[in-house]
């Protein structure tokens, strides 16, 4: 991506105002939802291993890496819509962030709607989970 292209995750802001230092690792997500816009825009990028660096230690799984890499072959991520957020402000320990994200798979628009949580530690945001929630 372009550093001064529009970011994927929608915000309105250029990519290297954006998600670019977070994913570089100059400027950590101050809330849960910037943290939730970065993961998105990992993965229309295929950054595989931001993906994994923001994911909270305890909840990672074996190969996360790998799995990851192979679950992003063939997708286009097409938009993201953040539909509610709870807590995760600058302040708080944990949040929720409830969106909806628009990709492409074989031609075909599929939607994923997911309520994440997320937890900060240490000054930095992590996801931990998600309920998948009905796609409409």
């Amino acid at each position: 991506m372009k550093k001064d292209a529009p970011c994927a995750c929608g915000s309105g802001l250029g990519y290297r105002d954006c998600c670019g230092p977070r994913h570089s690792g100059l400027k950590p997500a101050e809330t849960a939802e910037q943290l939730m816009r970065s993961r998105y825009c990992a993965y229309a990028l295929g950054n595989a291993n931001y993906l994994v660096a923001t994911r909270h230690p305890e909840c990672r799984e074996a190969n996360e890496l790998n799995g990851i890499k192979m679950s992003l072959r063939g997708l286009r991520w097409k938009q993201l819509e953040i539909v509610a957020t709870e807590q995760g402000g600058a302040e708080d320990s944990e949040g929720v962030v409830e969106f909806r994200a628009r990709y492409t798979a074989n031609l075909v628009l599929h939607v994923l709607h997911e309520r994440s949580t997320f937890r900060r530690e240490n000054g930095r945001w992590y996801y931990c989970d998600g309920q998948i929630l009905p796609a409409a």
